[in-house]
């Protein structure tokens, strides 16, 4: 095909060839692409679970130590531009009577973590990256690795996954409660002070947030509008022992549900809604798994 442009002057009308444009049916070998290159590559895509596990904790880490050496007591952390420190406060740790900051050594130290952390994730990201089997199902049928390779395809070997996924956000909600039950607590603002937190474990008032039900009447923030300490803590046992059942059905059962069988999905293709059957495919669980990290 000939575009057509109009030349200068007279106003003649003159030819010109089709400007070459990228092939897009090979996107997913572009560096741009992302994670959509390693979707068939497990042992590639653990490598960049690492490597992107070491970014996020060296990033915070490298703030909370900047944050630390310009800390002026007496000077309310906002007034400071603080981030990440008002976050680590809000936890308990170095704060005093009245949510004032006693000690910012514990802060230095978090931060400092975060770099051991993240040492350890980098080298194991490079090492899939660049050393390991690119598809773990190739690593010895006998080591833990080839138990965690993937098939699209295979339900048993993605809910195994899932499972582990659930597992670890389950077991964290459960550390992070028990101390603030049990531990060293919280720091509550309504009384300024840092102790422990009596959770609430009413399932039905818990529940109730997600559909806008508070002890206040109806509101349309859900979970944003808890404003006690006791229902914030409960929340995170709910969740974590919700998380630790899914973790162990997913892990041990490993079949597709009725739900994972056939499910409603809107399809304008179809004139609205219909039914499909099968599992999802990676790109779609990796679009859902975007869209949960953004919202």
């Amino acid at each position: 095909m000939t575009a057509f442009a109009r030349g200068k002057g007279r106003g003649k009308v003159t030819s010109q060839p089709d400007l070459p444009t990228a092939p897009l049916s090979n996107f997913e070998n572009e560096w741009w692409a992302g994670n959509v290159r390693m979707t068939a590559l497990s042992g590639m895509l653990l490598g960049a679970h690492q490597c992107h596990a070491a970014l996020m904790s060296v990033v915070p880490g490298a703030f909370i130590v900047q944050e630390v050496a310009r800390y002026q007591p007496g000077i309310p952390l906002p007034d400071q531009n603080m981030v990440f420190m008002p976050h680590l406060a809000a936890l308990g740790v170095g704060v005093g009577a009245g949510g004032e900051i006693v000690d910012p050594y514990p802060f230095f130290v978090i931060g400092v973590l975060h770099f051991f952390i993240a040492a350890v994730c980098c080298a194991a990201g490079l090492y899939h990256t660049f050393r390991g089997e690119a598809r773990l199902s190739d690593t010895p049928a006998d080591s833990i690795a080839s138990t965690f390779h993937y098939e699209w395809e295979d339900f048993a070997s993605t809910s195994y996954i899932l499972g582990y996924h659930l597992l670890f956000i389950g077991v964290a909600c459960l550390i992070f409660a028990g101390n603030a039950a049990y531990g060293t607590g919280l720091y509550d603002i309504n009384t300024s002070s840092v102790h422990q937190i009596s959770p609430n474990l009413n399932p039905i008032t818990l529940i109730g947030y997600l559909f806008g039900f508070t002890p206040h009447g109806w509101s349309g923030a859900g979970m944003a509008a808890v404003d006690n300490m006791e229902d914030l803590v409960g929340g995170h046992f709910l969740v974590g022992v919700i998380d630790v059942l899914g973790a162990l059905f997913h892990i041990v059962y490993r079949q597709p549900t009725p739900i994972f069988n056939k499910r409603p999905v809107f399809s304008p293709a179809n004139g609205g809604w219909t039914t499909s059957e099968g599992i999802l495919n990676g790109e779609i669980i990796l679009s859902w798994s975007v869209a949960a990290v953004g919202f």
